[in-house]
């Protein structure tokens, strides 16, 4: 059903599946940015989507998905962050201490600025929201300067989707495409079965 679904994104992707799989991208949940925005771009070229609505549609997305782990980095604080880093949970979102850690210290190096830089910056852009929100920067910044570096890198990958019109057709590209999609519903599956069988082992407890 999953697998069906996200297929059915991939075939008919809207500026709604834009939006709502950056979305995902740009939170905890471990999700290359590369496999909606460049086949959106890609039918830009052939005139059934508007690049600059992609580019636009995809930012609104990768902010949501940031505000996420900002609004809960914020609420939550350090010490449960780094705890749910450090957990299987955590684990399986690829996420650990260290790369937290490194995510701060990135941040405290290059001040607010840094949510801007870190998003494009793989090892780091899906993780800069989370000091930015321990550090309790202001929103409204925060909010700019990732729409800003949002907006930039989907602007990269956009570029490289509209380039790729000249030299395959579409569904070459998603094939290519839905191979990155198997292993991250296999991901998603996985960690769902965890939260789940996580929420059981906590009722009984109690």
């Amino acid at each position: 059903m999953l697998e069906n679904l996200f297929s059915d994104a991939l075939n008919n992707l809207d500026y709604f599946w834009v939006t709502f799989l950056m979305m995902i991208e740009s939170s905890f949940i471990p999700f290359p940015s590369e496999v909606v925005v460049i086949p959106a771009a890609f039918m830009a070229a052939e005139g059934t989507m508007s690049l600059p609505l992609v580019v636009l549609f995809a930012t609104i997305g990768g902010l949501l998905g940031a505000t996420i782990n900002y609004v809960l980095s914020y609420t939550l604080g350090r010490k449960v962050i780094y705890a749910f880093a450090d957990s299987k949970f955590g684990h399986l979102c690829l996420m650990n201490s260290e790369k937290v850690a490194n995510a701060e210290d990135y941040f405290r190096e290059k001040g607010v600025i840094a949510t801007l830089l870190g998003r494009l910056i793989p090892a780091v852009r899906q993780l800069i929201s989370i000091p930015a929100g321990l550090s309790k920067m202001n929103f409204g910044k925060f909010a700019f300067f990732t729409f800003l570096g949002a907006g930039a890198w989907n602007m990269v990958l956009a570029g490289l989707g509209y380039a790729f019109h000249g030299v395959m057709n579409k569904d070459e590209l998603i094939a290519k495409v839905q191979h990155y999609s198997h292993e991250f519903l296999l991901i998603l599956i996985v960690i769902f079965v965890v939260f789940v069988g996580y929420m059981i082992y906590k009722n009984k407890k109690k």
